[in-house]
C-alpha cells in the first residue's frame, strides 16, 4: 500500500473485491469467461473494484481502443464511478484527461492510450446514444436502472475480438429482464457471476452495518442489505406508524412547501409543509374527489383552495404532478407561486420516502386524514411481474413522494470503499 493510500486510511480489497478485479488475468481460473456480473447488496463494494479492474484489463488487452462506461445517466454515472476511480488510477501511475464537453476520459499508462466515453441509459431513446460505435469493452453500472434496448445496443457495440462485458448492479425484480437474461442464463453465455454482500467490503465497520440494516424495511432491506432478488409484496410502507408519524406540529417553522398530486375525475391532493429543526411536518391538507363529491372542479377552483392552503404564508415553491400541464399553468399566470415539476419516478420515489419515514424526517399532523388514511391502504401489486403499485389510494401517496423527491432528496449519496494500491515504480 502507498503512503498516500495509507495516509486517506483506506484498507485492503476484500477476497470477493480482489476475484473481481483480477478475475480477467491469464493465470486467473476465471479468465476465460466473456463477461462478469457482480450484484448484491449496496455499499458491498462492488463498484469500485469492478471499475478500476475493467480500466486494468483495458491496458492489458488493448491500446488505442474505444470502451463505453455507463450509467443510468451521465451526473449519476460521473458520481458513482468516475470521480471515485480517477484518484485511484492516478494513485497507481495512470494519466487522466477528462473532456467534459465529449463525456470522454483519454487514459494513458506505459505508452498506450485508450478512450473511456461515458453514457447515459435512462430511457428507450438512449440506444441511439451509443449505436454506431466500435467498441472493446463496456461497464454498465446499476445495469437494472437501464432499458433493455440500451443495455443490448451497448453490447452489440462490442465486436473487438477479445471484448468483454462488465456489469454490476443491486437486486430488483426476480422477474426483471435482466434477471431472466443474464443472471438465470450466466453458463449459457460464458459468465462469471460473483454475489457481494456488506461483510465483502472490509471498510464498512459493524456500526455502519447496523445503520444501513436500521435504514430499508420489507423488499428494500431484503434487496439493499440482503442482496436477495425479491418481489415487493403487501403494505407500500409497513414502516409508517400513527404512533411515531402522528404527530402536533410545533407553532412555527422555517421554511414551506406545498406538493400537489392534480385530478380532474381521479381525486386531487395537496399538501403544506413545514421545517422544523430539520423535520418536514405536513401540516395541514387539501384533498378532493370529484367521484365521491359527485361534481368536478376547475382549475382555478383547484387553485383557490391552493391558496387558501397556503394561507398567506410564503411559500418557497409548489411541486406539481409533472403531467398537470394546464394546473402548472393556471398557477403560473397568477404570478403567486414558484412552480416545479415534481421528480416521478415512482419507485426510486417510494424507496427514498421509506428512508425518509424509517429516519422520522417526515410528520404529520393529524388533520391529516387522507394521507394517514391511505399510508394504511396503499398496496403492491401482486400480479405484476415488475415492481408496481396499485393505483388505487395512491393520491395523497403521491404527492408526498413528489415532495420528498424533489424537496427533500439531494443527488450524490457518496459511497465507502475500500482501496489498497501500489504507487507505480520507477
Amino acid at each position: 500500500m502507498s503512503k498516500s493510500a495509507k495516509k486517506q486510511g483506506f484498507t485492503p480489497f476484500s477476497k470477493k473485491q480482489m476475484k473481481a478485479l483480477c478475475w480477467w488475468m491469464p493465470q486467473s481460473p476465471l479468465s476465460g469467461y466473456d463477461a462478469i456480473i457482480c450484484d448484491g447488496a449496496v455499499r458491498s463494494g462492488k463498484t469500485l473494484c469492478m471499475s478500476v479492474s475493467f480500466v486494468a484489463w483495458a491496458f492489458s488487452a488493448f491500446s488505442d481502443r474505444s470502451f463505453a462506461l455507463c450509467g443510468k445517466t451521465i451526473s449519476s454515472l460521473r458520481r458513482n464511478v468516475v470521480t471515485v476511480i480517477l484518484p485511484v488510477l492516478r494513485e497507481l501511475g495512470f494519466e487522466c484527461d477528462e473532456k467534459y464537453s465529449k463525456n470522454l476520459i483519454e487514459i494513458s499508462y506505459g505508452g498506450a492510450t485508450n478512450r473511456f466515453y461515458l453514457f447515459g441509459g435512462k430511457d428507450e431513446g438512449s440506444a441511439a446514444l451509443i449505436q454506431g460505435m466500435t467498441l472493446a469493452g463496456v461497464l454498465l453500472d446499476e445495469v437494472t436502472l437501464m432499458p433493455r434496448s440500451f443495455v443490448e445496443q451497448a453490447l452489440a457495440r462490442c465486436s473487438v475480438e477479445g471484448s468483454k462485458l462488465w456489469f454490476n448492479c443491486n437486486p430488483e425484480h426476480p422477474m426483471h429482464w435482466f434477471h431472466e437474461e443474464w443472471i438465470k442464463k450466466k453458463d449459457e453465455k460464458n459468465c462469471c457471476y460473483l454475489h457481494f454482500t456488506m461483510k465483502d467490503n472490509p471498510s464498512l465497520t459493524p456500526a455502519i452495518i447496523r445503520r444501513y440494516e436500521k435504514l430499508y424495511s420489507g423488499a428494500f432491506y431484503e434487496r439493499f442489505v440482503l442482496g436477495r432478488w425479491v418481489a415487493a409484496q403487501g403494505c407500500v410502507y409497513p414502516m409508517f406508524s400513527q404512533e411515531k408519524h402522528v404527530v402536533h406540529p410545533p407553532a412555527s417553522f422555517e421554511k414551506y412547501y406545498i406538493s400537489c398530486d392534480y385530478g380532474t375525475v381521479n381525486p386531487s391532493s395537496f399538501g403544506l409543509w413545514g421545517e422544523n429543526a430539520g423535520k418536514w411536518y405536513r401540516i395541514r391538507e387539501y384533498y378532493f374527489d370529484s367521484r365521491a363529491e359527485g361534481s368536478q372542479k376547475t382549475d382555478s377552483e383547484h387553485y383557490a383552495a391552493l391558496c387558501e392552503l397556503a394561507d398567506g404564508l410564503k411559500i418557497e415553491a409548489v411541486i406539481v404532478d409533472p403531467s398537470a400541464a394546464s394546473f402548472m399553468e393556471c398557477i403560473r399566470r397568477d404570478g403567486k407561486f414558484t412552480v416545479i415539476p415534481a421528480k416521478n419516478d415512482v419507485i426510486d420515489g417510494i424507496r427514498r420516502v421509506s428512508d425518509c419515514l424509517k429516519d422520522g424526517k417526515i410528520l404529520f399532523s393529524p388533520e391529516c386524514k387522507a394521507s394517514i388514511r391511505e399510508f394504511g391502504l396503499y398496496r403492491w401489486e401482486s400480479s405484476s411481474s415488475k415492481d408496481a403499485v396499485r393505483k388505487e389510494n395512491d393520491h395523497a401517496m403521491d404527492d408526498i413522494r413528489y415532495f420528498v423527491s424533489t424537496v427533500l432528496t439531494q443527488e450524490g449519496d457518496i459511497g465507502f470503499f475500500a482501496l489498497a494500491t501500489k504507487r507505480k515504480g520507477g
